[in-house]
């Protein structure tokens, strides 16, 4: 098992050097094609009549092409659609071998899919768009943080991605979780209901793994984001509550035992796991589908691997397998 490469910690800054990138992170998120910069596969507009059907467990709207193929997917109550996309492979070298070929691009509706929202006037504009789109989705704004990932700057100068730790180290060696996206970016942070938090500069550049998600969905994709752990708008603090309370829908409820059906789950759920003897969910992740093994991989921030990783030190990366997350894995939400 390899040893976390080490991460150089940066003491807060106001401005960082910018790095130039060009479309999706080299050798994160690789296109079929033989540059990244290329789209092997674009699909949308689709010519000629959509088919929309409807399904259950979870209860959902499915898109064909005229061709019969399933090109997006929204169910009710979320936020986030599949859609079908390039080929890309997702890959984080430095922790697995393991890839994850997808063609699945996961991104946001302006609002909760409700049945019949495919005849309101901006869902066939906001699908065309989406279908078209081949900037950065969840999944390749996730994989900007995994190690080695060079920094890139906004225009005021705040570095808003590159490698990413979990937290700072404690007197007995191991890392100290509560990061969140804030601290991560060295800003404070004035949330909806008027409450401000300040960064700690000892976890500049580190998030934990709700703060990850945090990071991701609500800084980076716009999500609403509060920062208390009860039922409101927007996605809570930490891991228990966006299990429980968080937006969208409960795909898999947490019933206390491991999960071993993984048929409802769909690339871009959040999946939520108990790793330890106490009996709440304490461990979160973003479910990227299957790997070139056949198995169930997901991304998280984690301990082992200082920060963001698909890979396996620590315990494969896996709802399935029998390892150590897959022993914990509980719980399921579409957000």
């Amino acid at each position: 098992m390899p040893s976390p490469p080490h991460r150089r910690r940066t003491m807060l800054a106001l401005v960082a050097v910018a790095v130039g990138v060009v479309g999706i992170a080299m050798g994160l998120v690789r296109d079929a094609a033989p540059t990244v910069a290329a789209a092997s596969r674009v699909v949308g507009p689709v010519d000629g009549p959509l088919e929309y059907q409807r399904l259950d467990h979870p209860a959902r709207t499915i898109v064909r092409s005229p061709a019969g193929e399933v090109v997006a997917t929204m169910t009710d109550g979320a936020r986030s659609v599949a859609l079908l996309g390039p080929a890309r492979i997702l890959a984080d070298p430095d922790f697995t071998t393991a890839t994850v070929p997808t063609t699945t691009w996961v991104r946001f509706l302006p609002r909760e899919w409700s049945p019949g929202s495919e005849r309101q006037p901006w869902f066939q504009p906001w699908l065309d768009q989406a279908l078209r789109d081949t900037s950065p989705d969840l999944f390749g704004v996730a994989v900007q943080y995994l190690h080695g990932q060079p920094t890139q700057t906004d225009a005021a100068g705040l570095t808003y991605r590159g490698d990413a730790g979990f937290g700072p180290a404690r007197s007995g060696g191991d890392l100290a979780e509560n990061s969140d996206f804030y601290d991560y970016l060295g800003v404070a942070w004035t949330f909806p209901d008027g409450e401000q938090e300040i960064p700690d500069p000892a976890r500049y550049r580190d998030v934990d793994c709700s703060g990850f998600l945090r990071l991701v969905l609500g800084y980076r994709m716009g999500l609403p984001l509060r920062n208390t752990n009860d039922a409101g708008a927007g996605l809570p603090r930490r891991a228990y509550a966006m299990a429980v309370v968080g937006p969208g829908v409960a795909i898999i409820p947490d019933e206390g035992t491991t999960v071993t059906d993984y048929s409802a789950l769909q690339p871009g759920d959040l999946v939520f796991f108990n790793l330890d003897a106490h009996p709440q969910i304490d461990h979160s992740a973003i479910y990227l589908g299957l790997d070139d093994s056949g198995h169930h991989r997901f991304l998280s921030s984690r301990r082992r691997a200082d920060g963001p990783t698909l890979g396996d030190l620590g315990g494969p990366s896996l709802l399935d397998g029998g390892g150590h997350y897959s022993r914990g894995f509980r719980a399921a939400r579409r957000i």
